[in-house]
């Protein structure tokens, strides 16, 4: 059951504005570490945490999961992003923000 008290329009549109304004580039303190588009960023409630804090069925994206895939280890990865289903996982970190 979701938990998290932020607006999830506000959230969603925090993320494109994100992203728009060049998000997810390589780390000055972690360069080697790839990023991860809305674990990554302050769209995660565990965002900023060394550990993960909160379970990810606590977060408003959790509604956006399909529930077979409620149980993964990172379920927002496989949020639908278009109308044949695509996810984060089809979608490189890298891309132009148009195409993410």
């Amino acid at each position: 059951m979701t938990t998290d008290d932020r607006d999830i329009l506000e959230v969603l549109q925090a993320e494109l504005d994100f992203i728009e304004k060049g998000g997810y580039g390589r780390s000055v303190r972690t360069p080697w570490k790839a990023k991860s588009p809305l674990q990554d960023s302050l769209t995660c409630i565990n965002y900023a945490y060394l550990e993960k804090a909160h379970p990810c069925s606590e977060c408003h994206l959790i509604d956006l999961v399909p529930g077979d895939k409620r149980s993964e280890q990172i379920p927002c990865h496989f949020i639908p992003l278009n109308e044949s289903g695509g996810d984060r996982r089809q979608a490189r970190v890298g891309r132009q923000p148009a195409q993410t």
